[in-house]
């Protein structure tokens, strides 16, 4: 699960015994700051004055009890506003322009002329209350607010009726480098993608999306035009429901050529038939044209700190509770271009979905680790038992057994570009005392043992803990700025990560367009044209070969 908004949290109004106290000269001259955040206009007032949507760090503001006839849609600009209070005037109808406002906890039209209201108003999906008496609307209207939650089954209902604006244009296509039509290496396309499983994708963490948008029925069909759309050689999903990848994934794109392993969190291997269906879990989908599936492995976390666990309560206690897990498929290229024929080409691929709790950053290091650490086992142990990945012949330098596989790794870190897990895995070390381990826990045991035991080389350099590969991330914050866009967060915690040894990425997919996300007031994902709270990697890779 990724980073997600929280539960509504419940708005306590104003207090409407509000006093004021005028700050006097003395305090003035004395260097006093004032600090207010409400207004109050009352009395027979017409018209405000526009000086009024200056002032952007209001959150209260009161217009109650006086003669106004109109809302001007300048009111928008307040941006904070949390209590919008216009009762007792004569409005007859409301900017669309409220519907902006997406601050509003509270907004109060009482005793107004308002026969119909916009259904920008949908869009107000913080919105607790909404005061709509004595004022001549329809009946349905009337009788909806009067049901049982019926601000938000209104509230729903207008953003569900609210006009969706046109689709986005096509992501760019960013060109690193050229195809080298001279060299022999496989050429071959990747894509990343937390799909958001059914059962996460609710009204309460995504309310500013239409229902019917949200419902699977609909947004299963844009994954698979999406994924369809791309034609990635390879396609690593997480988020997936067991049930959906044997049920709606794999039956489908096996219609395009594809077929795919998967692998549901740990959790499920404690569950009933029916309820273990429900678990989600990471697929790994190859096209059959031009890859055999010759392995296939699943990496459990928790199974692993349980191993690594000896006198280190600290990492068992906080890792092994969580049941992430990540799945790795060793592919065969079957056409491998201008290769010598007694050279098959392989290709690790490994996709993970690391622990989403901010607040546990050096779980996700933790797991991080792990998960390099096996799928270095993986490699030597396909080296050394089918000789996979062995040193190459006319090779200029040699390198470990294992450690010459291309390996495109698929990763949903639920981390920063600046956290200790992508410091990790990009830069191949990471200090033992990183800000990421928390400072009172005991994690020296652990990490001692981890890399002594199984790498079979000094556990730090320099205060460093290291791993073998030599890895990078084609996407980086210059070329995107986000990979999972919520109310409540936006950033890049997806990455595609490959070793840069023995594969270089000739382009990756570019972001979605600014101007189109700013011109219709996109606030957030999911949306009716993004059918997860995540955008979809895609990058090409080359093989990087020795001239043949």
């Amino acid at each position: 699960m990724s980073e997600r908004p929280g539960t509504r949290v419940k708005y306590d109004p104003p207090d409407p015994r509000r006093a004021y106290t005028i700050m006097s000269e003395e305090e003035r001259q004395s260097g006093k700051k004032t600090n207010w955040h409400e207004i109050e206009i009352t009395g027979s007032v017409r018209s405000l004055s526009p000086e009024l949507w200056k002032l952007h760090f209001l959150t209260s503001l009161f217009l109650n009890n006086n003669n106004l006839s109109r809302l001007p849609a300048e009111v928008s600009h307040l941006k904070c506003l949390a209590h919008l209070d216009v009762s007792c005037n004569k409005l007859r109808s409301l900017p669309v322009e409220l519907g902006d406002m997406i601050q509003l906890r509270e907004l109060l039209l009482n005793n107004n002329s308002l026969r119909a209201l916009p259904y920008e108003l949908g869009r107000l999906f913080l919105l607790q209350t909404l005061g709509l008496s004595g004022n001549p609307l329809s009946p349905e209207v009337i009788n909806m607010v009067k049901e049982p939650n019926g601000t938000n089954r209104l509230l729903t209902f207008m953003l569900d009726n609210l006009s969706v604006c046109p689709r986005p244009p096509d992501r760019p296509w960013v060109q690193i480098r050229p195809i080298d039509r001279q060299r022999c290496g496989t050429t071959f396309t990747v894509m990343c993608y937390n799909v958001l499983c059914e059962k996460y994708a609710t009204r309460q963490l995504y309310g500013y999306c239409p229902s019917w948008a949200l419902i699977w029925e609909y947004r299963k069909q844009n994954i698979m035009k999406e994924l369809i759309q791309y034609s990635a050689d390879i396609i690593s999903l997480q988020e997936v429901a067991t049930d959906q990848f044997y049920n709606f994934f794999k039956p489908e794109l096996a219609r395009h050529g594809y077929d795919g392993v998967f692998s549901p969190k740990s959790r499920a291997k404690t569950m009933g038939e029916t309820e273990s269906m429900q678990v989600d879990g990471c697929g790994i989908f190859y096209r059959t044209s031009k890859f055999l599936l010759f392995e296939h492995y699943l990496v459990e976390f928790n199974q692993l700190a349980m191993a690594y666990s000896e006198g280190a309560d600290d990492m068992l206690n906080r890792v092994m509770p969580k049941d992430n897990i990540a799945i790795v498929a060793l592919l065969e290229v079957k056409d491998v271009g201008i290769l010598h024929l007694d050279q098959r080409q392989h290709i690790l691929v490994s996709n993970s979905h690391i622990h989403w709790d901010p607040e546990l950053r050096d779980v996700k290091l933790v797991q991080s680790m792990l998960l390099v650490h096996e799928i270095h086992q993986i490699a030597k142990q396909v080296a050394t038992e089918r000789g996979i990945g062995m040193q190459v012949s006319g090779s200029s330098e040699a390198l470990p057994k294992g450690l010459n596989i291309p390996l495109v790794m698929c990763c949903d870190l639920n981390s920063l570009p600046d956290s200790g897990v992508v410091e990790y895995l990009t830069t191949g070390r990471v200090r033992s005392d990183h800000p990421d381990f928390q400072k009172s826990l005991k994690y020296q045991g652990f990490l001692q043992r981890f890399m002594d035991r199984k790498h079979n080389h000094s556990p730090t350099s320099s205060g460093y803990v290291k791993h073998p590969f030599n890895l990078a991330s084609v996407y980086n914050g210059h070329d995107i700025p986000f990979t999972n866009f919520t109310y409540d967060f936006t950033g890049i915690i997806d990455y595609v990560v490959y070793t840069k040894d023995l594969l270089a990425p000739l382009g990756f997919l570019g972001k979605v367009s600014e101007e189109w996300l700013t011109q219709n007031k996109i606030i957030a994902y999911p949306h009716p044209h993004f059918s997860s709270d995540h955008i979809p990697l895609l990058t090409e890779f080359e093989v990087v070969a020795d001239q043949c």
